[in-house]
């Protein structure tokens, strides 16, 4: 299930971690292990020769990892996490990143991956104000119309990312659906906590590029000619909000 790089380092294979495209984020049944609080949760696993690691990045469904990793070169003094949902895919991310730790000695040692629901979990996991920026990138469309609460970017669960990103912290989301996209200016826009940055302001900033041209998904998107829609969103301080919306 593996292959060899330059070095030695073992490099998983895709077509053995192939899973189903998207799975019920929603569903009771997802037997999680998860810490009660923030304080309970032991990073040094995930981060060895990081001392005290606290995560800045979220990569949230990261599929196979390439902004991910892309992420962890482009910024090697923050922390990354790559959140996936799905088993096999996060198996195959972990040792990936194991590998480029091998292949690349004291490099990718910021980056790690954890396999939780996203929708469910995240504040267990991280503080308030914690995180500086998180990527939603090709997420499940959910069609139908009774499936949108399964939707990643969401009203209700705008607000938890809100509580977890640092004023100033960036949200950014990409797609190749439009409506979806259309979903995620609307959703977005209208809430109190989140202003859209233009494109003009994006033009400047690495992490588009990434999620352009990184992830496994924009690639196929670009093999298939298809169009990629990028919305990115800044947290708003907290004397910019509506003080009746600071509920906690």
């Amino acid at each position: 299930m593996t292959t060899m790089a330059q070095d030695g380092a073992k490099l998983p294979q895709k077509k053995f971690y192939r899973s189903r495209a998207h799975c019920n984020p929603l569903s009771h049944n997802d037997c999680f292990d998860y810490p009660r609080t923030p304080d309970k949760m032991d990073w040094s696993m995930h981060y060895p020769d990081i001392e005290t690691p606290s995560v800045d990045f979220l990569d949230v469904g990261c599929g196979f990892g390439g902004l991910t990793v892309k992420l962890a070169e482009l910024f090697p003094e923050k922390v990354t996490l790559a959140l996936e949902i799905r088993a096999k895919v996060t198996e195959y991310v972990r040792l990936r990143i194991e590998a480029l730790r091998t292949e690349y000695p004291g490099q990718f040692q910021n980056v790690s991956v954890l396999r939780s629901n996203a929708m469910r979990y995240l504040p267990h996991y991280f503080c308030k104000g914690q995180i500086t920026k998180m990527f939603f990138c090709f997420p499940d469309p959910q069609f139908k119309t009774r499936l949108h609460r399964r939707r990643i970017v969401h009203t209700p669960l705008l607000a938890e990312y809100a509580y977890l990103l640092a004023p100033g912290g960036i949200l950014y989301t990409i797609t190749d659906v439009e409506e979806l996209h259309e979903w995620h200016v609307e959703k977005c826009s209208s809430h109190p906590c989140f202003a859209r940055i233009t494109d003009s302001e994006l033009e400047s900033d690495p992490c588009v590029k990434a999620m352009m041209e990184e992830t496994e998904e924009g690639k196929k998107v670009a093999r298939g000619g298809g169009k990629k829609y990028v919305a990115v969103f800044r947290r708003k301080a907290n004397e910019d909000v509506d003080v009746d919306f600071l509920f906690w």
